[in-house]
């Protein structure tokens, strides 16, 4: 068993180690594995909390030869322990971590990279088509993921071959490699609005610590909490009665065979069922079990010695998803299935795609109100067309970390921005503010509200911000553009685009570039693919096949950074009140307050715009500070019309300030600091019992309740709560701080 000593280090916590042998099912009798984790800890991270180091070291160190040397090097990368993208280098960077009885075993971890990885990190999962995320390393205060990727990485020069690395005096730390990130101040962020005292905590140690609930068009917070069929799925069935039921007509034995296919990933095996009562009703009956019963499987009837098979097999390619099979639909049914999508960790996106697989549907055939942040747990309604309620609740047998329910039919499908907003459960541990400060902090976040400031995932978490790509766009800077998003960057990313980066510097070669990775999809993949069709003199055009609501992010970044610059100036100079020149809205259109009117009209009346060529600007001096800034990146105010029209801008309006509703809080107390906080709505389906607080616990947090219009940042409302710098950058410099 793991010893005290072997992680003294670690503040006595030898759960932590227990718990990282346990998560990847290894043997805690074996001392070769305690002394190269408490080597490590001793030589590397001497602090506490060190539970996701313990579990990649001892990941790293495993005694059999069963890691390659990708895999290896994926996890010291996750850590900043080793610098260099050499992989002959990796040797030379275990060794000062690891004792002399382990060097063997890293020698056998560095195999070739086409052998098998048999390690399996977290939990199994079932769904073929679910692809695995790369394991994320722990998460910074207030850090809110999103499409622009993870932390990034310090991404240094290769070392040249042969020479030698101590290991430790060069080597980063995460904060080290974040340095290349941005701040608040960076994007305009730069006041607040109450005058209370700011208390530290951590946001987002756990992804169930951050609950978002959707907001419909009626009001309603929504909730997974019901995953029947509806009733009249059942009745829409004709000659239901008169035939036997789908469970009947499969053997345990073809159900076993199903479903052992249905779960495996080599999509050419497939399992014949002979029809022996060769009628068309028999075999419509087998197709529809097979369809209903196992998601993610396609039939055919196949004649073979003058017997008839129904052959089972996983749907695959272009062709299976060009054209997805049609089924009957009921006129009198609503052509749109809408359902309730409860996830957790899970990128809104990456769940459509993964439905989108299993249904043998396009994305695009799925429809939602917005999207929602990945590490959180979300709740969210989702519309599909001509898809039944019964295939969708059929997917909540495989599905991991995604639940479907409350299904109904209706005759529209949903759009964006229909919703009124979200709901948001926060929990914010090992809060240091007194209970005296947190009711003073929240009470003026309901009273007051806060900066409606464009949060920090609006502009990426690499060295290069989003807000520089949208400004070369704007300029009809092209050349920029394709610089500016292909070129070599400070700041680790996955090695592949690293490798597809240096490619293109080198040879300017778009095809080559390309070869470097193995997802096209990603935005460098589908600019590279555009260049290799168009040619690099035909930049516009290879720059429209990366999807238009990534083009159009660019440049909404860049307006986003403009916005917040403004309203910190508008703050600075008038304060929380409203002045002659301000905007509000009558309708739409927006109004120039006189000095009169001004008297009358409320901070939370005042909106401020967006530059483009459809709105009007305050007349006080600030408004007039558009112009300036605009300038100064080499734009003209009074032409933000673009030659390609989706690059034109009309502008918009959005309120300075805003008012979270249904605000409530608690400070709760707690010693495990693994355990959830939160009461979510699938332990409710499970029958789960909600959390039980010691209130002599040894750590405390904050739980608090708000609702939030659309487009609205909550990390922005909990800014203002503990008035810090929620940039990724700044809260990992706190964290590594507070973990020494």
């Amino acid at each position: 068993m793991v010893t005290t000593e072997g992680v003294e280090l670690l503040g006595g916590n030898i759960a932590d180690v227990q718990d990282s042998y346990e998560y990847l099912g290894i043997p805690q009798a074996n001392g070769d594995h305690e002394e190269a984790v408490r080597q490590s800890v001793i030589v590397k991270y001497q602090h506490r909390l060190a539970f996701n180091v313990v579990r990649t070291l001892v990941i790293i160190t495993r005694r059999s030869a069963c890691l390659n040397r990708g895999s290896v090097k994926k996890y010291l990368q996750v850590f900043g322990s080793c610098e260099t993208r050499s992989v002959s280098q990796l040797h030379i960077c275990l060794q000062p971590y690891l004792s002399s009885t382990n060097n063997a075993n890293v020698n056998l971890a560095l195999m070739d990279e086409s052998e098998p990885v048999p390690v399996q990190l977290g939990e199994k999962r079932s769904c073929p088509e679910d692809e695995e995320e790369d394991t994320p390393s722990k998460k910074p205060k207030f850090e809110s993921d999103h499409k622009n990727g993870g932390p990034p990485h310090q991404d240094e020069e290769e070392e040249p071959e042969g020479e030698t690395n101590d290991g430790e005096e060069d080597g980063e730390t995460f904060a080290d490699m974040m340095k290349h990130g941005l701040t608040e101040l960076d994007v305009g962020i730069l006041k607040y609005v109450s005058d209370h005292e700011g208390f530290s905590g951590i946001l987002k140690e756990r992804y169930s610590d951050f609950v978002v609930n959707e907001i419909n068009k009626e009001g309603k917070i929504l909730h997974l909490d019901d995953l029947s069929i509806p009733a009249e799925a059942a009745e829409e069935i004709p000659e239901a009665q008169s035939q036997p039921e789908e469970s009947d007509v499969l053997t345990e034995e073809q159900k076993k065979q199903l479903g052992e296919l249905q779960h495996f990933k080599n999509k050419e095996d497939n399992v014949s069922i002979e029809v022996m009562d060769d009628t068309k009703e028999k075999r419509t009956l087998v197709h529809k079990a097979i369809k209903t019963q196992f998601a993610g499987l396609e039939t055919k009837t196949e004649e073979k010695e003058g017997r008839k098979f129904i052959v089972a097999y996983h749907a695959a390619g272009k062709k299976a998803l060009a054209a997805p099979r049609k089924h009957f639909w009921p006129k009198n049914r609503g052509s749109f299935c809408h359902f309730v999508l409860y996830k957790e960790n899970k990128d809104t996106m990456d769940a459509i795609n993964v439905l989108s697989k299993f249904l043998r549907l396009r994305p695009n055939m799925f429809s939602y109100m917005g999207t929602k942040d990945k590490r959180a747990i979300t709740v969210q309604e989702i519309a599909v067309l001509k898809i039944t309620a019964e295939r969708l609740a059929h997917l909540n047998k495989c599905l991991i970390n995604l639940k479907l329910g409350n299904f109904c039919y209706k005759n529209h499908p949903l759009k964006l921005g229909e919703l009124q907003g979200n709901h948001f459960t926060v929990i914010i541990r090992n809060i240091s503010g007194t209970d005296e400060q947190v009711a003073q902090a929240m009470t003026s976040l309901r009273q007051t509200g806060f900066i409606n400031y464009y949060g920090m995932q609006r502009f990426g978490t690499t060295a290069v911000p989003t807000q520089q790509v949208g400004r070369a766009i704007l300029k009809d800077n092209w050349k920029e553009v394709v610089d500016l998003i292909l070129k070599p960057r400070p700041g680790a990313e996955k090695e592949f685009l690293v490798r597809c980066r240096e490619e293109w510097a080198k040879t300017q070669d778009p095809e080559a570039a390309l070869k470097k990775l193995p997802n096209k999809r990603c935005v460098e993949g589908q600019l590279l693919r555009g260049l290799s069709m168009y040619g690099k003199k035909n930049i516009v055009t290879a720059f429209g096949l990366i999807p238009r609501n990534n083009r159009l992010m660019y440049i909404h970044s860049y307006q986003s950074v403009v916005w917040n610059t403004m309203v910190s100036r508008r703050i600075e100079a008038f304060g929380l009140k409203a002045v002659e020149g301000d905007l509000v809205l009558k309708g739409t259109t927006a109004h120039v307050l006189s000095a009169e009117e001004a008297e009358s009209c409320s901070i939370h009346d005042i909106v401020m715009p967006l530059p483009g060529f459809d709105v009007i600007y305050p007349s006080h001096h600030v408004g007039k500070g558009y112009r300036e800034l605009l300038s100064a990146d080499g734009l003209d105010i009074d032409n933000m019309r673009h030659k390609v029209k989706d690059y034109s801008l009309a502008g918009a309006y959005r309120r300075i300030i805003i008012r979270p509703s249904d605000v409530s809080w608690e400070v709760i107390k707690y010693d495990d600091p693994r355990i959830s906080l939160v009461h979510s709505d699938f332990e409710k389906l499970e029958n789960k019992p909600a959390p039980v607080f010691n209130k002599e616990g040894k750590y405390r947090a904050l739980r608090m309740e708000f609702s939030l219009p659309p487009s609205t940042y909550a990390t922005m409302a909990i800014r203002e709560v503990l008035k810090l710098d929620t940039s990724i950058k700044k809260q990992t410099q706190l964290n590594t701080t507070w973990f020494n």
